[in-house]
């Protein structure tokens, strides 16, 4: 059983994706038992945010939900579909907006796409105070150039699954966002520059995340083709925590801290 203060809050987990369908229920016991006390599912479109929303809704207590369209489907919007993701937001369930932002590494919808979504989605969060779940993949310039155009009203933000360069993290944190990290930082290939950077990251500011079925963390010593879980949070939390200078009790626990606050919880 984990220690008293081994509870985390797993900010991001597509609980939509098939391969939750037929085995929910035991990931979610089994997240429990492993000290995940706690989970946003993300939306990513208006049907995985419909789905998201009843996950939520069926899980009393565990989870919340966000609602929102990620840059990959940011084709999909328009004006009346995203009159319907307004709607969701009227459900206590649903705690955040997103996902949402920019990703110039496939571009699955156009940059124009992208950024006409990602702006009502900004204006949205304004209008109604919900915090907002960011995506940002090698875009960081534009990124920067919209945000800043609303950051002075935006309300809490948090750029999720952050594996940027230190450049890029400092401005984050500058312009007050918060850090959301992955089983990225436990990948040897891609994710050894994290390591020096998570110090860095304010504690106050620092949230993590599975993005489960995604983004297995790769030093788990798993077949690398094992999906994803939010039980698998913990092993994230330590390699975060045995990164800094704090005692892992204080991580932890500012970690989920934030989490409440961050979701208004």
């Amino acid at each position: 059983m984990p220690l008293i203060q081994e509870q985390f809050f797993d900010i991001g987990a597509n609980l939509t994706h098939k391969s939750f369908d037929q085995d929910l229920e035991e990931v979610l016991r089994a997240a429990s038992e492993s000290g995940v006390k706690r989970m946003s599912v993300t939306g990513s479109c208006l049907e995985d945010s419909i789905s998201a929303y009843e996950i939520a809704l069926n899980n009393p207590g565990m989870c919340i939900s966000s609602a929102g369209i990620h840059p990959h489907n940011a084709k999909e919007y328009t004006p009346g579909l995203f009159s319907e993701i307004k709607s969701l937001l009227e459900n206590e369930e649903v705690k955040s907006i997103g996902e949402t932002g920019l990703d110039f590494y496939r571009n699955f919808s156009s940059p124009e796409e992208q950024q006409l979504s990602f702006e009502a989605h900004l204006e949205l969060s304004i209008e109604t105070k919900i915090p907002l779940f960011l995506h940002e993949r090698d875009a960081h310039e534009k990124f920067v150039e919209i945000t800043s155009l609303y950051i002075d009203e935006m309300p809490k933000s948090v750029v999720h699954c952050f594996t940027g360069n230190k450049d890029s993290l400092i401005k984050y944190i500058d312009m007050g966002f918060y850090i959301g990290i992955t089983g990225w930082i436990c990948d040897e290939r891609r994710g050894k520059h994290l390591e020096e950077l998570i110090p860095l990251i304010p504690l106050e500011k620092l949230m993590i995340e599975t993005d489960a079925p995604y983004l297995l963390p790769r030093d788990m010593g798993v077949d690398n083709s094992t999906r994803n879980e939010p039980k698998f949070l913990g092993h994230i939390a330590r390699k975060i925590a045995g990164l800094r200078k704090e005692s892992d009790e204080l991580v932890f626990s500012a970690i989920y801290m934030n989490s409440l606050d961050f979701f208004n919880l």
